[in-house]
């Protein structure tokens, strides 16, 4: 049986091979799909097969699925493009016979409200009317997306939202390929099943300021800031418009639990409890 991964060399598609080579996979029984032949090359030096392909391009998508059992789509980078790009996976995979594709959808897709989350909505909906075997890994928030914003915590000593005191159900990037993983490799039919997927323990941002402050020995404090004006400070910043505005509006929504995950899926999945937020801070300080 052959699964492939599209969207291979990015940063969930590398931990998705890695998890699956530790779970026991053959490699030679993974694709690797990536646009760049340059970047795919590291994952053929661990035996796995790389074809090029490329998201907005149906046709270059038929070929690199051929023979391909399982299909794991990593949800595209280019917001307002993903729609597209999502539909020609599908197309290429109606037309090759796929039997099954594990989509990276969006915690509480339907129920969020999230902007963030139209996309995949639409994608799910595409899936839904494709005829093809699907299941669902509606990932949450990913803990990097906040680690990855350390030192500009540190050195500013705050961190800006307007979440309130929603709560918000991360978990490192690594956790989540693990769950794609261990549902690529079941042997059950898992044809038609939703995950909700986030981690054992919701923090508000408050919480993840205290953290932050704990794990670097500093005072740390969370800010709320008006979305007008949280959207002025990302723009002023650098972030594009139409982002910073996705941003500002996920943070508006995490007020009414867009992002709060009461399901154990992740943990279960995986057979361990998910990440601490607190040693998610520590290991991105380390390094």
């Amino acid at each position: 049986m052959k699964i492939a991964i599209a969207g291979a060399t990015g940063q969930l598609g590398q931990l998705v091979i890695n998890a699956l080579l530790e779970r026991g996979a053959d490699p030679a029984q993974l694709v690797a799909l990536g646009r760049s032949e340059e970047k795919l090359a590291p994952l053929a030096g661990k035996g796995l097969e790389t074809r090029a392909a490329d998201y907005n391009v149906e046709a270059s998508l038929v070929s690199a699925l051929e023979g391909v059992d399982k299909l794991l789509l990593i949800s595209g980078s280019e917001v307002g493009q993903r729609i597209t790009q999502h539909e020609n996976v599908i197309n290429a995979a109606q037309r090759v016979n796929v039997s099954l594709i594990a989509y990276t959808s969006i915690a509480n897709a339907l129920t969020g409200n999230m902007k963030l989350a139209q996309e995949h909505v639409a994608t799910e909906q595409l899936l839904a009317g494709s005829g093809i075997e699907y299941v669902l890994l509606r990932n949450g928030w990913y803990t990097e997306n906040y680690t990855d914003q350390l030192l500009g915590y540190l050195n500013s000593r705050v961190v800006l939202g307007a979440a309130g005191n929603g709560r918000i159900s991360a978990a490192p990037r690594a956790d989540y390929a693990e769950a794609a993983a261990a549902v690529l490799l079941s042997e059950e039919n898992e044809s038609g099943k939703i995950y909700e997927l986030g981690g054992d323990k919701a923090f508000t941002l408050s919480q993840l300021a205290g953290a932050v402050g704990a794990a670097a020995g500093q005072e740390v404090n969370y800010q709320e800031v008006e979305p007008e004006k949280l959207v002025a400070i990302y723009t002023e910043s650098g972030v594009p418009a139409q982002f910073a505005d996705i941003l500002v509006d996920t943070d508006v929504q995490v007020r009414d639990g867009a992002l709060e995950v009461n399901s154990a899926d992740l943990s279960q999945l995986i057979g361990r409890p998910t990440a601490s937020l607190g040693k998610t801070i520590k290991e991105a300080l380390a390094q």
